[in-house]
């Protein structure tokens, strides 16, 4: 097999193919969409190289997957290209993230305040990931306004969101007892 060309200057003038073959601008949403995607798909990549348990990794590395298929329904133009099965978010994938949500969640205390990002290191890399997570999800909404984007993706990337937030509070219990509470007197 010969080897591909990492660079073939087909983008140089500020356009990108979507899966099957279809040119659009660089800054077009669903290219901002699925970018956006894959910013998440690395950072959690340095999420898990900060994560001892490996039960966690492994759960770690399954979202790395479904973000990786995600991308792929977000760079299929559906009223061009008819969609890979693959690139489906089913309702099993979201059932998998719920329970990993509540078995997490089950072993934390009740939250009485406001929780601060930060505490330990896998606890904030957690937290960095929410928002990109959140930002993600903000920027298929938005692609949402002008094409189909079935319900299931929009979901998916609102649990996982979620799970990122109740996994930083039970990293930052294991690694040093506390979580930073926002202090409301602040002035």
């Amino acid at each position: 097999m010969k080897k591909s060309l990492i660079y073939t200057g087909t983008g140089d003038k500020g356009k990108t193919s979507l899966v099957g073959g279809q040119r659009v601008s660089k800054a077009h949403q669903r290219i901002e969409s699925y970018g956006t995607v894959d910013e998440l798909n690395s950072f959690i990549g340095l999420l898990i190289t900060a994560v001892e348990d490996q039960h966690d990794r492994d759960f770690l590395l399954f979202i790395q997957h479904k973000l990786f298929t995600i991308g792929s329904y977000l760079a299929t133009d559906q009223e061009q290209t008819e969609l890979r099965i693959e690139s489906m978010v089913l309702p099993e994938t979201i059932q998998r993230i719920e329970s990993e949500i509540d078995r997490i969640d089950s072993g934390l205390p009740k939250m009485n305040a406001f929780v601060l990002p930060g505490g330990n290191r896998s606890a904030s890399l957690a937290h960095i990931c929410r928002t990109v997570c959140r930002r993600a999800e903000r920027e298929i909404y938005r692609l949402a306004e002008s094409s189909t984007v079935e319900e299931p993706v929009l979901i998916f990337m609102n649990r996982l969101s979620d799970y990122l937030f109740v996994f930083a509070r039970k990293e930052s219990r294991i690694h040093n007892g506390n979580e930073i509470i926002w202090d409301n007197t602040c002035i």
